[in-house]
């Protein structure tokens, strides 16, 4: 992801700043009006929006106002569901978030604690919840390391204007540990493993069911295989295959 330098050098200016300013919140436990006060000032300094006219706690949706919300050029861009600072960040505190977010069409909503930022995208169907894409802390967050930079930069105006955001979940959803544990236990990785273990001893014989049973047993972690996320993958590489073996049917009677 291409952080502008500009960008890049206000994280570097900001960030050590804010950990500060955080620290010594914590150890005082402000209360919820201050810790929000810290985060519209993380929200100008650190993400790059003007907080009189793109920052707005006065956003209303059926009558009730949400804690944040940002706005660029008229459009809602993420609400922010805020929390005093020595609060422990909990699911229940999104739903509010989620039902406001749901009800104006929006994409993504955040959760914060001013140290802690949760960000997630709202998913509509087949059930209304909360897609935690990833989680900042900003006590502990280096900017050596490139997924905390992307991180900041997503949730930046400027990254907000170049859509930044929707490529960072695209990566997410494509390479992460169920996405590879699934594509491990593919059929084709199988006879790859097998090819290249009989190049190692052509008088090794492996079936892909041995293969993959080692695999299952000691490859992938038990946590990933149990995943609900391992298992939509399998079944979403098996409808592809399945629409591929379709199609190439249909090219074969059409030329046939």
């Amino acid at each position: 992801m291409n952080i502008p330098k500009k960008v890049q050098e206000r994280f570097s200016k900001s960030v050590p700043k804010f950990k500060r300013v955080l620290k010594k919140a914590y150890d005082k436990d402000v209360n919820e009006s201050d810790t929000v006060s810290i985060i519209v000032d993380m929200l100008e300094q650190i993400f790059g929006f003007d907080k009189y006219d793109e920052v707005t706690s006065e956003y209303a949706i059926k009558g009730t106002f949400c804690d944040l919300a940002i706005m660029l050029n008229g459009k809602l861009k993420f609400l922010i569901e805020a929390k005093a600072i020595g609060i422990d960040l909990k699911s229940n505190h999104l739903n509010q978030a989620l039902t406001y977010g749901a009800k104006e069409g929006i994409d993504w909503i955040i959760l914060t604690n001013g140290i802690i930022w949760e960000i997630y995208r709202i998913q509509l169907k087949p059930n209304l919840e909360a897609n935690l894409l990833c989680t900042l802390n900003f006590l502990e967050i280096s900017l050596r390391q490139k997924d905390a930079a992307e991180s900041l930069f997503i949730i930046s105006k400027e990254g907000q204007s170049k859509n930044a955001i929707d490529q960072f979940s695209l990566k997410a959803d494509l390479v992460n540990r169920y996405v590879i544990g699934a594509l491990l236990t593919e059929d084709s990785i199988m006879n790859s493993i097998r090819l290249q273990v009989r190049k190692l001893d052509n008088n090794i014989k492996l079936t892909n069911d041995e293969i993959l049973e080692i695999v299952l047993s000691d490859v992938i972690k038990r946590e990933v295989l149990e995943a609900d996320a391992f298992k939509k993958m399998k079944s979403k590489l098996k409808r592809a295959k399945n629409k591929a073996k379709k199609e190439a049917e249909k090219k074969k009677q059409g030329t046939g």
